[in-house]
Parts: structure tokens; C-alpha cells; sequence
């Protein structure tokens, strides 16, 4: 039997973090670099704490992210670009939390994960801990491009070397950002469930591959139908 108390039901200690200096951690800086050990914090404390707030956060800064890379600047205001992301965004962010870690606990069944459902909520929401602190880029970001963020045409940009750089300077953080909160995801949703980070990658793959085969699927017979 596990003598790590903060080890899920049935998981072997080797794939859990040891609860040294558990109880001193602070998350919001923790969950960069000692994921396992914060989630652990985290989940023997109270395993709701701050969940939906954080994926209605997580929620916004995605909006905002699909608004740039989707060029919504060039139909929609910025202003009403974050309140759509402000209000619908948030409101995704939460289902998705829901839907995403339902998904996450069944496929992870199959391979032998055995979290409940509360701890695979927070450990997804709380992974989202370094896009929170990305959303503080807007700020520089807004100040210097502006709606050019958001729009197809960016001629400032284009036409300022200084400008250009620090644009791709702010794309190259934000790639970084993104990758290292995919770590910090694995890593998060391995301690809960019993996990590697490499096994709990297996666990997302199958969560999406859940969804996307079937929509393949029908996609390919629909156009054998109408062929």
C-alpha cells in the first residue's frame, strides 16, 4: 500500500511526487516548475479551489488567442472582441473544462488511471496557470500593435522594423509559454492519475482521438454517400 498520502487511489509510488515541502508551495509560481508537487498540494487541500474561475480565465485567453489568429479584427471591434471572449470565451472555458476532463477520465480508465473526476478538473484547470500569467502580455501587445492584433492588413507592423521585431520577439514568448503549459498539463494529470508524463500524453491522445475518429469517420461516409 502507498505510503504517499497524496497519491491517487491504487497509484504506485514511483509515478507520484513525494510531499516534500507540500504544504509551502504557492501555485500561481509553483505549478512552472514543481507541477506534480502542486497539483498534490492542491488536491489534498481542496480540489475545487479556484477551479472554475481559472477556466473561465483560460476560456478568455483562448477566445482572444483564436480572435488573433482568425483575423476577427477585420469584421468585429476590438472592444467587442473581449466581451465575446469575456462572456462566451469563459463560458467555453468552463464547458470544455467539464467535457474535457469527463473525456480525460475515461480514456484514462483504459490504461489504468484512476483519478475522480474532481482531481482531473483541477489538475486541467490549474495547468492553465502559465496562460493566465501570459494574458499580461496583451498589455505591451495592445499598446504597441493595437488592433493590428486582430485585422489581416497590419501596415504599422509592416512598416516598422522596431515594430516587426518586437511582434515576432512576443510570438516566439507566447510559443514557449504554450508548449511548457502542455508539460506542465502532462505532468499535472500524470500525478492525479497515476501517471508518467509520457502515459498521460497516451491519455490525451486517446481523449482526442475519441472524438476526432468518429467525426472522420462520418465525414468519409457522408462523402461516399453523396460521391
Amino acid at each position: 500500500m502507498s505510503n504517499n498520502p497524496y497519491a491517487p487511489p491504487g497509484a504506485p509510488v514511483s509515478d507520484v511526487e513525494k510531499p516534500v515541502d507540500i504544504g509551502v508551495l504557492n501555485p500561481w509560481f509553483s505549478m512552472w516548475t514543481r507541477p506534480r508537487a502542486t497539483i498534490a498540494q492542491i488536491v489534498a487541500r481542496d480540489p475545487t479551489h479556484l477551479v472554475l474561475l481559472l477556466a473561465a480565465i483560460s476560456g478568455f485567453s483562448e477566445t482572444l488567442d483564436r480572435a488573433s489568429m482568425r483575423s476577427a479584427g477585420d469584421t468585429v471591434g476590438v472592444p467587442m472582441i473581449f466581451v465575446l471572449a469575456a462572456t462566451a470565451g469563459a463560458v467555453g472555458g468552463i464547458v470544455t473544462l467539464y467535457v474535457g476532463s469527463w473525456l480525460l477520465r475515461w480514456t484514462g480508465s483504459w490504461i489504468g488511471g484512476r483519478a475522480s473526476p474532481v482531481h482531473i478538473r483541477a489538475a486541467v484547470a490549474w495547468s492553465g496557470v502559465p496562460a493566465v500569467w501570459a494574458l499580461l502580455l496583451w498589455i505591451p501587445e495592445l499598446a504597441l500593435f493595437g488592433s493590428e492584433l486582430f485585422t489581416t492588413a497590419t501596415p504599422r507592423i509592416d512598416g516598422s522594423v522596431g515594430l516587426l521585431l518586437l511582434f515576432l520577439a512576443f510570438s516566439a514568448i507566447e510559443i514557449v509559454i504554450g508548449a511548457w503549459t502542455l508539460v506542465v498539463a502532462l505532468k499535472a494529470l500524470g500525478q492525479v492519475q497515476g501517471f508518467s508524463a509520457w502515459k498521460a500524453l497516451a491519455n490525451g491522445t486517446l481523449a482526442v482521438l475519441v472524438i476526432v475518429v468518429p467525426i472522420v469517420l462520418l465525414a468519409v461516409g457522408l462523402g461516399a454517400l453523396y460521391r
